[in-house]
Protein backbone atom coordinates (compact mmCIF):
# COMPACT_ATOMS: atom_id res chain seq x y z
CA UNK A 1 0.00 0.00 0.00
CA UNK A 2 1.42 3.36 -0.88
CA UNK A 3 1.05 6.31 1.35
CA UNK A 4 -1.37 9.01 -0.93
CA UNK A 5 -4.67 9.96 0.68
CA UNK A 6 -7.42 7.37 0.42
CA UNK A 7 -10.54 9.39 -0.40
CA UNK A 8 -14.14 7.86 -0.74
CA UNK A 9 -16.67 9.71 -2.99
CA UNK A 10 -20.48 8.98 -2.98
CA UNK A 11 -23.68 11.07 -3.97
CA UNK A 12 -26.95 10.90 -4.24
CA UNK A 13 -27.45 10.95 -8.06
CA UNK A 14 -26.32 7.66 -8.81
CA UNK A 15 -22.82 6.62 -10.57
CA UNK A 16 -24.36 8.10 -13.55
CA UNK A 17 -24.56 11.73 -12.22
CA UNK A 18 -21.96 14.15 -14.30
CA UNK A 19 -22.00 15.82 -10.94
CA UNK A 20 -19.96 12.62 -9.43
CA UNK A 21 -17.55 12.20 -11.91
CA UNK A 22 -16.20 16.00 -12.12
CA UNK A 23 -15.29 15.59 -8.37
CA UNK A 24 -13.60 12.19 -8.71
CA UNK A 25 -11.58 13.83 -11.44
CA UNK A 26 -10.87 16.90 -9.27
CA UNK A 27 -10.02 14.18 -6.15
CA UNK A 28 -7.91 12.11 -8.17
CA UNK A 29 -5.29 15.26 -7.99
CA UNK A 30 -4.88 14.57 -3.88
CA UNK A 31 -4.94 10.52 -3.50
CA UNK A 32 -6.33 7.45 -4.30
CA UNK A 33 -10.04 7.58 -4.88
CA UNK A 34 -12.75 5.06 -4.30
CA UNK A 35 -16.33 6.50 -6.19
CA UNK A 36 -18.67 3.85 -4.29
CA UNK A 37 -22.71 5.62 -5.03
CA UNK A 38 -25.86 4.40 -5.80
CA UNK A 39 -27.22 2.33 -8.53
CA UNK A 40 -30.28 4.51 -8.73
CA UNK A 41 -30.93 8.15 -7.59
CA UNK A 42 -31.33 8.17 -4.15
CA UNK A 43 -32.37 12.09 -3.31
CA UNK A 44 -34.06 12.55 -0.25
CA UNK A 45 -33.12 9.49 1.14
CA UNK A 46 -31.33 11.39 4.10
CA UNK A 47 -29.74 8.54 6.40
CA UNK A 48 -32.12 5.92 5.30
CA UNK A 49 -30.20 2.76 5.37
CA UNK A 50 -31.42 -0.56 3.57
CA UNK A 51 -32.85 -3.44 6.18
CA UNK A 52 -35.41 -5.31 4.38
CA UNK A 53 -33.62 -5.78 1.00
CA UNK A 54 -30.03 -7.40 0.32
CA UNK A 55 -27.77 -4.78 -1.35
CA UNK A 56 -24.97 -5.58 -4.61
CA UNK A 57 -22.31 -4.30 -5.23
CA UNK A 58 -20.64 -3.91 -8.93
CA UNK A 59 -17.66 -2.72 -9.92
CA UNK A 60 -17.46 -0.35 -13.33
CA UNK A 61 -14.75 -0.27 -15.32
CA UNK A 62 -13.95 3.40 -15.85
CA UNK A 63 -10.36 4.36 -17.16
CA UNK A 64 -10.86 7.87 -18.33
CA UNK A 65 -10.05 9.01 -14.48
CA UNK A 66 -6.56 6.96 -14.44
CA UNK A 67 -5.90 4.02 -12.47
CA UNK A 68 -6.12 5.74 -8.86
CA UNK A 69 -9.61 5.95 -9.74
CA UNK A 70 -12.03 2.73 -8.99
CA UNK A 71 -15.80 3.15 -9.85
CA UNK A 72 -18.26 1.00 -8.26
CA UNK A 73 -22.44 1.22 -7.33
CA UNK A 74 -24.33 -0.23 -4.86
CA UNK A 75 -28.35 -0.89 -5.18
CA UNK A 76 -28.92 0.87 -2.07
CA UNK A 77 -29.05 4.31 -0.02
CA UNK A 78 -25.91 6.68 0.56
CA UNK A 79 -25.84 5.47 3.49
CA UNK A 80 -25.48 2.00 2.32
CA UNK A 81 -22.76 3.15 0.47
CA UNK A 82 -20.62 4.36 3.05
CA UNK A 83 -21.63 2.07 5.27
CA UNK A 84 -20.18 -0.98 2.62
CA UNK A 85 -16.75 0.98 1.28
CA UNK A 86 -15.67 0.83 4.55
CA UNK A 87 -16.86 -2.58 5.66
CA UNK A 88 -16.66 -4.83 2.08
CA UNK A 89 -14.85 -2.28 -0.32
CA UNK A 90 -12.28 0.15 0.50
CA UNK A 91 -8.67 -1.55 1.44
CA UNK A 92 -7.95 0.41 4.63
CA UNK A 93 -10.09 3.30 6.55
CA UNK A 94 -10.25 6.49 4.56
CA UNK A 95 -8.80 10.27 4.73
CA UNK A 96 -11.44 11.87 3.53
CA UNK A 97 -15.34 11.60 2.34
CA UNK A 98 -16.28 13.70 -0.18
CA UNK A 99 -20.43 13.40 -1.51
CA UNK A 100 -21.70 14.76 -4.30
CA UNK A 101 -21.54 16.93 -6.43
CA UNK A 102 -25.05 17.26 -6.40
CA UNK A 103 -27.05 18.64 -8.79
CA UNK A 104 -29.83 20.91 -6.58
CA UNK A 105 -29.44 22.78 -3.34
CA UNK A 106 -28.76 21.42 0.12
CA UNK A 107 -29.05 24.89 1.90
CA UNK A 108 -31.36 25.72 4.52
CA UNK A 109 -33.80 23.07 5.95
CA UNK A 110 -32.58 20.17 2.70
CA UNK A 111 -29.73 19.29 4.50
CA UNK A 112 -32.38 17.75 6.63
CA UNK A 113 -33.80 15.55 3.87
CA UNK A 114 -30.59 15.13 2.01
CA UNK A 115 -29.26 11.92 0.64
CA UNK A 116 -25.90 13.68 -0.22
CA UNK A 117 -25.55 15.04 3.26
CA UNK A 118 -26.98 11.72 5.05
CA UNK A 119 -23.79 9.97 3.79
CA UNK A 120 -21.68 12.88 4.43
CA UNK A 121 -23.04 12.18 8.44
CA UNK A 122 -22.40 8.48 8.38
CA UNK A 123 -18.99 9.46 7.51
CA UNK A 124 -18.65 12.12 9.87
CA UNK A 125 -19.47 9.63 12.43
CA UNK A 126 -17.14 7.10 11.47
CA UNK A 127 -14.52 10.02 12.18
CA UNK A 128 -13.80 10.22 8.84
CA UNK A 129 -13.07 14.23 7.46
CA UNK A 130 -16.51 14.43 5.29
CA UNK A 131 -17.79 17.51 2.55
CA UNK A 132 -21.01 17.45 0.85
CA UNK A 133 -20.63 19.63 -2.38
CA UNK A 134 -23.95 20.67 -3.97
CA UNK A 135 -25.05 23.04 -6.56
CA UNK A 136 -28.13 24.83 -6.49
CA UNK A 137 -29.66 23.21 -10.79
CA UNK A 138 -31.21 19.83 -10.87
CA UNK A 139 -30.44 20.01 -14.41
CA UNK A 140 -28.32 17.02 -15.31
CA UNK A 141 -26.48 19.29 -17.83
CA UNK A 142 -25.50 21.78 -15.44
CA UNK A 143 -22.77 23.66 -15.90
CA UNK A 144 -19.73 23.13 -12.76
CA UNK A 145 -17.06 25.16 -14.22
CA UNK A 146 -17.26 28.06 -12.09
CA UNK A 147 -17.59 26.05 -8.68
CA UNK A 148 -14.47 23.40 -10.06
CA UNK A 149 -11.87 25.47 -8.86
CA UNK A 150 -13.41 26.13 -5.22
CA UNK A 151 -13.61 22.66 -4.81
CA UNK A 152 -10.16 22.16 -5.38
CA UNK A 153 -9.44 25.09 -2.95
CA UNK A 154 -11.64 23.81 -0.19
CA UNK A 155 -10.61 20.04 -0.56
CA UNK A 156 -6.87 21.00 0.11
CA UNK A 157 -7.74 23.51 2.94
CA UNK A 158 -8.97 20.03 4.39
CA UNK A 159 -6.70 17.69 3.74
CA UNK A 160 -4.22 20.40 4.93
CA UNK A 161 -5.76 21.46 8.33
CA UNK A 162 -8.61 18.28 8.55
CA UNK A 163 -11.68 19.07 10.37
CA UNK A 164 -12.77 18.93 14.45
CA UNK A 165 -14.12 15.86 15.62
CA UNK A 166 -17.92 15.45 14.48
CA UNK A 167 -18.24 18.52 12.06
CA UNK A 168 -18.79 17.80 8.47
CA UNK A 169 -19.00 20.44 5.67
CA UNK A 170 -22.31 21.45 3.78
CA UNK A 171 -20.68 23.71 0.82
CA UNK A 172 -23.61 25.08 -1.87
CA UNK A 173 -22.56 26.63 -5.11
CA UNK A 174 -24.67 28.79 -7.10
CA UNK A 175 -25.68 27.87 -10.27
CA UNK A 176 -25.53 29.84 -13.56
CA UNK A 177 -23.04 32.73 -12.01
CA UNK A 178 -19.85 34.05 -11.57
CA UNK A 179 -19.11 33.19 -8.11
CA UNK A 180 -17.90 35.71 -5.97
CA UNK A 181 -16.30 33.94 -3.37
CA UNK A 182 -17.02 31.73 -0.07
CA UNK A 183 -19.04 32.58 2.88
CA UNK A 184 -18.67 30.12 6.25
CA UNK A 185 -22.38 30.69 7.74
CA UNK A 186 -25.18 28.95 9.37
CA UNK A 187 -27.91 26.95 7.50
CA UNK A 188 -30.77 29.41 7.06
CA UNK A 189 -34.44 28.61 8.76
CA UNK A 190 -36.26 27.76 5.78
CA UNK A 191 -39.68 25.47 4.80
CA UNK A 192 -41.23 24.45 1.57
CA UNK A 193 -44.45 25.29 0.72
CA UNK A 194 -47.02 24.14 -2.04
CA UNK A 195 -44.95 20.51 -1.60
CA UNK A 196 -47.70 17.75 -3.73
CA UNK A 197 -49.38 18.32 -7.20
CA UNK A 198 -52.32 16.52 -7.67
CA UNK A 199 -52.74 14.64 -10.74
CA UNK A 200 -55.30 11.90 -12.06
CA UNK A 201 -54.05 9.28 -14.01
CA UNK A 202 -55.75 7.22 -16.56
CA UNK A 203 -58.00 5.58 -14.37
CA UNK A 204 -59.32 8.24 -13.05
CA UNK A 205 -57.55 7.75 -9.64
CA UNK A 206 -55.97 10.79 -7.64
CA UNK A 207 -51.97 10.62 -7.38
CA UNK A 208 -49.58 13.22 -5.98
CA UNK A 209 -46.22 14.05 -7.10
CA UNK A 210 -43.51 15.83 -4.90
CA UNK A 211 -42.87 19.91 -5.90
CA UNK A 212 -43.00 22.73 -4.44
CA UNK A 213 -40.33 25.36 -3.79
CA UNK A 214 -38.16 26.45 -0.94
CA UNK A 215 -39.11 29.74 1.67
CA UNK A 216 -36.47 31.46 3.32
CA UNK A 217 -38.09 32.21 6.95
CA UNK A 218 -35.12 35.00 7.24
CA UNK A 219 -34.64 36.90 4.26
CA UNK A 220 -33.18 39.60 6.27
CA UNK A 221 -30.71 37.79 7.79
CA UNK A 222 -27.28 38.30 7.02
CA UNK A 223 -25.59 34.85 8.34
CA UNK A 224 -27.09 32.07 6.00
CA UNK A 225 -26.29 29.89 3.30
CA UNK A 226 -29.85 31.35 1.36
CA UNK A 227 -28.36 34.90 1.93
CA UNK A 228 -25.31 34.67 0.51
CA UNK A 229 -25.99 31.99 -2.01
CA UNK A 230 -28.29 34.58 -3.32
CA UNK A 231 -25.96 37.01 -3.67
CA UNK A 232 -23.58 34.72 -5.67
CA UNK A 233 -21.32 33.42 -3.25
CA UNK A 234 -20.47 30.00 -2.24
CA UNK A 235 -21.68 28.83 1.14
CA UNK A 236 -20.09 26.93 3.77
CA UNK A 237 -22.29 25.09 6.63
CA UNK A 238 -20.31 23.49 9.44
CA UNK A 239 -22.69 20.50 10.61
CA UNK A 240 -22.88 17.84 13.30
CA UNK A 241 -24.43 14.61 13.18
CA UNK A 242 -25.32 15.49 17.21
CA UNK A 243 -28.73 17.20 16.89
CA UNK A 244 -29.00 17.50 21.31
CA UNK A 245 -30.27 20.78 21.95
CA UNK A 246 -27.70 21.67 24.75
CA UNK A 247 -29.08 25.15 25.13
CA UNK A 248 -32.01 23.64 26.81
CA UNK A 249 -31.02 20.65 28.96
CA UNK A 250 -30.91 22.67 32.21
CA UNK A 251 -34.04 23.62 31.87
CA UNK A 252 -35.59 20.40 30.95
CA UNK A 253 -33.83 19.08 33.82
CA UNK A 254 -36.17 21.26 36.14
CA UNK A 255 -39.56 20.56 34.42
CA UNK A 256 -38.61 16.76 34.09
CA UNK A 257 -37.39 16.18 37.65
Amino acid sequence: MNNNPLILISNDDSINAPGIHLLARIAAQFGDVYVVAPATPQSGMSSAMTVNAPLRIKQHNITELGENVKFFDVTGTPVDCVKLAMNNILPRHPDLMLCGVNHGSNAGNNLIYSGTMGAVMEACMAEIPAIGFSLTSHSMDADFSKAAPLIEKIISIVIANGLPSNVCLNVNFPAKVEIKGMKVVRSAASHWTEEYCEYTDPHGRPFYWLTGKQINDEPDATDTDLYWLSQQYATIVPATPDQTNLSVIDSFSEIFK
